[in-house]
């Protein structure tokens, strides 16, 4: 499930499923999925070297916004990312219209 709201300083973006959510392991650690190389599972079938999360927060932190991760109240975990809310930058570039 994808979802999005903004308050007044932010866009919030909140991706959850509805499956057995985050390890028990990893309750009050949960930023730890973020570093480079983690995965949620140590021991894991599902091909990956753990850096798709470490980019996320990567690419969220360049905007000057935060990634979450959690369990949701009724089951599944839940990614939020919070970005600021800011006014445009100015183009310094001139538009071009064509007919």
């Amino acid at each position: 499930v994808v979802g999005a709201h903004v308050t007044e300083h932010a866009l919030v973006l909140q991706v959850r499923d509805h499956g057995p959510g985050l390890p028990a392991a990893l309750r009050g650690r949960e930023q730890t999925l973020f570093d480079k190389f983690t995965r949620g599972q140590a021991e894991s079938a599902t091909p990956g070297v753990g850096l798709g999360l470490a980019i996320c927060k990567a690419v969220v932190s360049a905007h000057g916004g935060e990634i979450t991760a959690g369990n949701a109240s009724d089951g599944g975990a839940e990614f939020t990312v919070t970005l600021p809310r800011r006014e445009p930058p100015e183009s310094t570039e001139p538009i071009a219209i064509s007919d």
